[in-house]
């Protein structure tokens, strides 16, 4: 028998590391989605700051995730796996016709999952869509700035064949199918993992991923981040942006 996904909800898979300080702003975005139809899923990669706590407090702290019947399924994980091992974790987990990413240091514009899942529908050769997103420095909220990295239609694909990135994956929204189809993220390459994804999505001929042009995720940038350990203080190429 095989697995039989629900018609419209989205999963949401949101990873977790010693991310305190930003979680309040992260769920927020989540929880001010128009887009009614989702399940929350948040995975702890055994942080040592407190965080599985704060996110727990923070959801009994909020009724009307309750009041409207949300699906919340949060796992503490008994070891650090890292990011990769996690993300396919919460994607296992995940029930819905959709699964988006959410980074637990960044912000979801509220009409991201109502458009994503809009063009997913009206576009059905589609299975992995990203958007077009904003960079801003911690504390300086107000102060987005735009990336110019992010391809469009047939140029992602020429992209990726040659081993680039183009797709901000923090802004995706796949089909569960594919992951059904094609599994989570590797483990074989820590602080690739989102490239070696995205490039595992892609089929031949690259007409079934997409970048939305419309600004609808905004990325934090701060010390603290995992992709400054691999990329340096001047923060990962596909962040590049003008002021």
């Amino acid at each position: 028998m095989s697995f039989q996904r629900m018609p419209g909800l989205v999963s949401i898979v949101t990873t977790v590391y010693n991310k305190v300080p930003y979680l309040t702003d992260c769920l927020t975005s989540l929880l001010n989605q128009t887009y009614s139809n989702w399940e929350l899923i948040i995975i702890d990669d055994a942080s040592t700051d407190g965080s599985y706590e704060f996110v727990m407090n923070w959801l009994n702290n909020n009724e009307p995730l309750l009041r409207e019947g949300k699906g919340i399924c949060t796992l503490r994980l008994p070891r650090n796996i890292g990011y990769a091992g996690a993300v396919t974790a919460g994607m296992y987990l995940a029930k819905g016709e959709f699964i988006a990413i959410q980074d637990a240091d960044d912000l979801s514009h509220p009409e991201r999952l109502a458009k994503q899942v809009r063009y997913m529908k009206n576009n059905p050769q589609i299975d992995l869509l990203g958007t077009n997103y904003e960079v801003f420095e911690d504390g300086q909220p107000e102060r987005r700035m735009p990336v110019f990295w992010l391809k469009y239609g047939e140029q992602i694909g020429k992209v990726y064949a040659k081993g680039g990135h183009c797709i901000c994956h923090g802004t995706a929204l796949l089909r569960g199918k594919v992951f059904d189809e094609i599994g989570g993220h590797t483990r074989r390459i820590e602080g690739a993992e989102d490239y070696e994804f995205i490039a595992k999505v892609i089929k031949p001929g690259a007409k079934n991923v997409e970048n939305m042009r419309e600004v609808l995720y905004y990325y934090r940038k701060h010390q603290l981040q995992r992709s400054r350990n691999y990329f340096g203080k001047s923060q990962h190429s596909e962040h590049d942006y003008e002021t």
